[in-house]
């Protein structure tokens, strides 16, 4: 009697974007716990300073990766990597990968604005952007998911609510502008199909 051979199991890279942010994100943790923050101060915080500054523009971007602790590491990708592998995988990996950047670099701009004594750093405004991304849907459709509903009433209601009444070193304001750049994105991309 002969054996069936067993089939190999193969570890698939299924989300690229959202796999590479949190690696990138766990190596700069790691990094940052044997220097001392040397890559979160330099490159991935965001904070007011020049505009003559040339690593502004990349901590615009790069302050998505930062994160100050493993405890914010893991809070963070908890959601990242619950939510963002299946965002990727309706909307394509370089869709992502724009709506993440344009997240970054918004939610960065209006926090070196609003925040002159501050840094910015982690990748919750991204999260939030997923989320309601993941819960718009075709926004543009003509028709608005219950769904989108709650999730807009719940995070934003969350993230007023704390920023009104709790003094916590969380930007609300990140996560605001991070599910509002979901709102925008979904929206883009809904009138792009219907232009198909």
């Amino acid at each position: 009697m002969s054996e069936t051979p067993r089939k190999r199991i193969k570890i698939e890279y299924d989300s690229p974007v959202i796999l590479t942010l949190a690696l990138a994100s766990l190596a700069v943790l790691l990094i940052n716990s044997v220097t001392g923050g040397f890559l979160n101060a330099l490159l991935c915080s965001v904070y007011r300073t020049s505009l003559r500054d040339p690593l502004l523009y990349v901590r615009l971007i790069f302050h998505v990766i930062g994160h100050a602790d493993f405890a914010h590491f893991f809070g963070n990708m908890s959601l990242l990597l619950i939510i963002g592998p299946v965002v990727e995988r309706r909307y394509g990996s370089s869709s992502v990968l724009l709506a993440v950047i344009f997240t970054a670099v918004t939610e960065g701009a209006i926090h070196c604005l609003v925040s002159a004594d501050t840094a910015l750093l982690g990748i919750s405004g991204v999260v939030f952007m997923l989320i309601f991304l993941a819960a718009a849907g075709d926004i543009g459709d003509g028709k608005l998911s219950l769904t989108f509903v709650l999730v807009a009433i719940i995070y934003f209601g969350e993230a007023l609510y704390t920023g009104i009444f709790a003094a916590d070193s969380i930007s609300q304001l990140c996560h605001i502008v991070g599910g509002v750049c979901g709102i925008a994105v979904a929206w883009a991309i809904s009138k792009k199909k219907r232009r198909k």
